[in-house]
């Protein structure tokens, strides 16, 4: 007989102001507790989706992180599994990821396989998990952070610790989506993104160990208490942390905007929240409800921006950049990033076989949001973001089709973007803006597929379009 757990949600209490306040250490509460109950029709309750409590202590100075994980997984596949595939991509760091323990609904495991980024934990014959029922994990491992080396890297260098910052992304394992009888989990790439996020609620606990000298922490949740921060409906869950951070915010209806800069770039800081701010107000408009309490923008110490649920980073350069008027890249990449809590954060795509369908939609976003608030600056918008690039090829590429950085962006973004503007100017703006709302809200929560896109698109014109689909598309 396997057993199905009812949980019970410890209740904390809020805190009214987001992080930029001194935390202090806690002794970390139990993860779960736990009622197991015999099966019956009327006591059975299944999360609707996967949670992630995560217990977490850093050592800021010594650039270290400690974490007791806890995963509570839903079985929705529609089958029994005899296995589960963790995602961990912090171990592709050399000397990163040190794993102690995992344990099965309180059974050790020791018969796991470790490589790469991929972990995959066998399951007793005897126990699969069977359709619609709940399993949960535990998993102790420690962190040595990587320096985020700009110099000698061929890419942005995110995770890990900088002279002044230190990042924590794509940190913690999650268990991998399971699509069409596979786990998804692809292979990292020199430029673009590969890793495909089920929806999840974390609950992190996060302490330090030298409180009296502890950092100023920007996080993708709400605090709910100093040391207590929670996140649902999500994709991800990330942190940054600095002892320079000065923090200024703002309030859009239910929603906290924090933009966390250097004292230096206060202007550029503030231009920044109020530009993802007014962002957030035209794609709500626009698409539909952003879903969460705040919203975190985070100068970033390395030369790129990037989006993580409730949070992005936008690069140091920008800010060097702004000029104090919305023709910049300080501007409209804060419009891109917030537009990727649409395109990614709610509605999500496998990202290295598709990305067209996030980065695509999120820079048309931006010239949604210059068209809303500087109707003037459109033109702008199209020569110095867009033409000035010459964008050309099919956009239904993958990351590993032969491109470089550049070329990749030129495509899959702007050429995109060319993509979504013939489309629109074909169907109208009616059906056009219709199809994007109805786009979002039937897939929202899901990975969405190139499949989804066009079956809904149809749904909103009887226009032809295909000559325009032969322009951008190899495949269609």
């Amino acid at each position: 007989m396997r057993y199905r757990f009812i949980f019970l949600l410890l209740l904390l209490s809020s805190c009214s102001q987001p992080v930029a306040t001194q935390m202090v250490a806690a002794t970390f509460p139990p993860t779960q507790t736990l009622q197991i109950v015999q099966e019956t029709p009327a006591q059975i309750l299944i999360p609707a989706h996967e949670k992630y409590i995560l217990n977490t202590v850093i050592d800021y100075d010594n650039h270290r992180v400690t974490v007791d994980e806890t995963i509570i997984y839903p079985n929705h596949t529609g089958q029994s599994l005899n296995s589960l595939t963790i995602a961990i991509a912090a171990n592709l760091w050399p000397n990163c990821f040190k794993l102690t323990s995992i344990t099965v609904d309180g059974a050790p495991v020791t018969d796991y396989t470790l490589n790469a980024h991929r972990l995959d934990v066998p399951l007793h014959a005897s126990r699969p998990i069977k359709s619609d029922s709940v399993t949960q994990l535990n998993l102790v491992y420690d962190l040595s952070l990587p320096y985020m080396d700009q110099t000698n890297s061929l890419r942005a260098r995110i995770f890990g610790y900088s002279d002044i910052q230190m990042n924590l992304v794509n940190w913690y394992p999650f268990i991998a989506p399971f699509m069409d009888g596979e786990w998804v989990i692809r292979e990292p790439w020199s430029h673009g993104e590969y890793l495909v996020y089920p929806v999840a609620d974390f609950d992190v606990n996060l302490t330090f160990a030298t409180p009296e000298n502890q950092p100023v922490v920007a996080t993708s949740g709400f605090p709910e208490s100093r040391t207590h921060y929670t996140l649902t409906n999500a994709r991800t869950f990330a942190i940054s942390a600095s002892r320079d951070f000065q923090v200024s915010s703002m309030q859009v209806g239910d929603v906290t905007v924090n933009s966390y800069y250097l004292p230096i770039y206060k202007n550029a800081g503030e231009a920044a929240m109020t530009a993802s701010a007014q962002a957030l107000q035209v794609f709500s408009q626009k698409f539909g409800q952003y879903p969460h309490k705040t919203l975190s923008v985070v100068m970033a110490d390395f030369k790129d921006s990037m989006e993580f649920s409730a949070l992005f980073f936008h690069s140091r350069s920008f800010y060097d950049l702004y000029d104090g008027t919305p023709q910049n890249y300080l501007t409209f990449v804060a419009a891109h990033e917030t537009g990727h809590q649409w395109w990614f954060e709610q509605v999500a795509n496998d990202q290295s076989l598709h990305p067209w369908l996030d980065e695509a939609l999120t820079t048309y976003s931006e010239e949604i949001f210059y068209e809303t608030l500087y109707p003037d600056l459109v033109s702008w918008w199209w020569s110095y973001r867009v033409d000035y690039f010459q964008p050309k090829g099919f956009i239904d590429i993958p990351v590993y089709d032969g491109q470089n950085a550049d070329t990749y962006k030129n495509i899959v973004y702007f050429n995109g973007a060319h993509f979504l503007k013939d489309l629109r100017a074909r169907i109208g703006d009616e059906a056009f803006f219709a199809f994007l709302r109805d786009y979002f809200t039937q897939n929202k929560g899901r990975i969405a597929t190139e499949d989804d896109f066009f079956r809904i698109l149809d749904e909103h014109t009887h226009v032809d379009y295909s000559d325009v689909l032969h322009r951008y598309f190899r495949n269609r």
